[in-house]
């Protein structure tokens, strides 16, 4: 028999360079080998990177970022949820998955010679979004990108972003808390990121701590894990999407403005006022920012009505 013939004879065809099918799932035999060589690679590039993301890590205590340590998690269970039989891959898919692959560890190398943290950690993603090609070809990337590349919810957020998502949350929220407190007739006015009160001995500062950036950061990951949950017009998820930041600033706003009236009937030297202030304000805006979420879902849910789509609901529910 040729050879020609011999792989056009491939009874699986799943590693031959003819008669592959992108529609068609793997038998369970073949699918079984290719979830343990995912599991592998995936290992693997964990134990690769490991230095890389403990001191990723160490940015976890900060407040700003502790919402970190379940990002994995979270991600391993949209993974999960989203999940697609495998298929027939063509061999041009998994080169490009090697290539991509061989790219991403590239770039890691490089970056660790330079010390650019933030393309080491970029490269991480690409080299998990490499292996997804390698294994499953363009049909397990369509379905798996999204969760691999939430995983950079886990990482801080460059210096430069950072710092300019942080001053200018810090005035905007000075701004409206000024604005929200003049509107309930309150005598105040703003002073760079200081609030002045009237009836107050001391003014309000509204520190970086306060700015807002850990809830949006939260809510960030928040609203995009929940955009790949939902099923809701692509509309609906682009105004989820964008609502992150007002939420993030509502919820911060009426954390200010209740500490402001909560002072000007209790007084500032409140000892059990204080304690509640400065330790537990800020878990406040957590429930405040979910229940203004739950607000836009519900109104969202009575304008538009959701499309016949099931093409990435989950797999044990597409199934069932």
């Amino acid at each position: 028999m040729s050879t020609a013939a011999s792989r056009n004879l491939n009874p699986r065809g799943n590693f031959s360079d003819f008669d592959y099918d992108d529609s068609q799932p793997l038998s369970a035999h073949d699918a079984q080998t290719a979830w343990i060589i995912f599991g592998a690679l995936v290992a693997t590039l964990v134990a690769a990177y490991f230095n890389m993301l403990a001191f990723t890590a160490t940015s976890w205590v900060k407040d700003m970022y502790s919402h970190g340590y379940i990002i994995p998690f979270f991600a391993a269970y949209l993974f999960w949820i989203r999940r697609r039989p495998l298929t027939e891959a063509a061999p041009v898919e998994r080169w490009i998955g090697v290539g991509v692959l061989a790219a991403s560890l590239g770039l890691r190398v490089f970056s660790a010679y330079f010390d650019f943290n933030n393309f080491e950690r970029l490269s991480f993603i690409g080299a998990l979004l490499g292996v997804c090609l390698l294994i499953g070809g363009k049909s397990m990337f369509r379905w798996a990108w999204l969760p691999v590349a939430f995983l950079l919810f886990m990482y801080p957020l460059p210096s430069l972003v950072e710092n300019t998502l942080l001053m200018k949350l810090q005035t905007w929220a000075s701004i409206l808390s000024t604005w929200t407190l003049q509107t309930l007739g309150v005598s105040a006015s703003r002073m760079g990121n200081t609030i002045l009160v009237d009836t107050l001995k001391e003014p309000l500062q509204v520190a970086e701590a306060c700015s807002g950036l850990r809830m949006l950061t939260i809510f960030g990951a928040m609203s995009v894990a929940l955009v790949m949950i939902i099923d809701r017009p692509w509309w609906d998820k682009l105004v989820i999407l964008l609502s992150a930041i007002p939420i993030a600033l509502a919820s911060n706003v009426i954390r200010i403005v209740s500490t402001a009236l909560l002072y000007m009937a209790f007084g500032q030297d409140t000892p059990w006022l204080v304690d509640l202030v400065h330790h537990w304000a800020g878990l406040a805006m957590m429930p405040i920012g979910l229940g203004l979420l739950w607000i836009e879902l519900a109104i969202l849910s009575r304008l538009t009505i959701p499309i016949d789509d099931d093409a990435f609901a989950p797999y044990g529910a597409a199934t069932a």
